[in-house]
């Protein structure tokens, strides 16, 4: 089968902390873990689990970290390496205050604003993607339009399913990239393999980034697709990917 052109790339989003909101970006650098520096940092107990929108063996659930937000900022672009010479993230809290990850007092202040003794963490040993190492979440604006359609007036975009990629298709309003799966995409000068529907949790239904809560879009997304929406493609080949980039689907 001859590759063919499916979308655009709309946008590219990277989140540095996992479960804070994070930064739209003109491009993305995919390496053998994923989107390079995404969710490489995450909040941490003292028993070892990470802080999250949801409560699994690894993860525990702190509902604040969704008021907060975090970037690399210029010239601090995460390289994969550890040690004093990492990239760290600047957090911006809710009131708007920002700290780099490596401040005096940065693990203090993220303790009283979460009302939890924390410290600011980054990956060590166990991935803390949710589909492990390799992993990128893709989304289309075909599956955005359906679920909108799915709830008048439901206030629904790609910010309530935190895609790395979002992929701007023609197609009429429907999860058009669930076809995908055990296909090949080419975006740039990365490839991918679509591996699965993307199940989701709790954290669409979240007030977050200026949107209200709504706890009706898990439930329609259970009656309409079994909680699936957007996909989880597999680096293959790393590369660089830029907002407008054409997206080819091969066999």
């Amino acid at each position: 089968m001859a590759p063919e052109v499916v979308g655009s790339v709309a946008l590219l989003r990277r989140f540095p902390v996992k479960s804070m909101l994070g930064e739209r970006l003109p491009s993305l650098v995919f390496d053998e873990r994923g989107v390079a520096g995404d969710r490489l940092w995450a909040v941490r107990f003292a028993d070892g689990k990470h802080g999250a929108g949801k409560h699994t063996p690894r993860f525990r659930t702190v509902e604040g970290l969704r008021y907060f937000s975090a970037c690399y900022e210029e010239g601090g672009e995460p390289d994969g390496q550890a040690g004093p010479g990492a990239a760290v993230p600047c957090v911006v809290f809710p009131d708007g205050t920002r700290r780099r990850g490596d401040a005096d007092g940065i693990h203090r202040a993220l303790s009283d604003a979460l009302g939890r003794e924390v410290t600011l963490a980054r990956e060590a040993g166990v991935s803390l993607l949710d589909a492990g190492p390799g992993i990128v979440h893709l989304l289309t604006t075909a599956t955005v339009a359906y679920v909108r359609g799915l709830l008048a007036g439901s206030d629904v975009d790609e910010r309530r399913f935190r895609p790395n990629l979002l992929l701007d298709v023609d197609d009429p309003p429907g999860p058009v990239e669930d076809a995908w799966v055990g296909r090949s995409l080419s975006i740039g000068t990365a490839r991918f393999t679509v591996v699965e529907p993307t199940e989701r949790c709790v954290m669409v239904n979240h007030d977050r980034d200026g949107m209200p809560y709504d706890g009706r879009i898990l439930k329609a997304l259970y009656r309409a697709t079994a909680m699936h929406a957007g996909v989880y493609a597999k680096v293959v080949t790393p590369g660089t990917v830029r907002a407008g980039d054409k997206a080819w689907l091969s066999a």
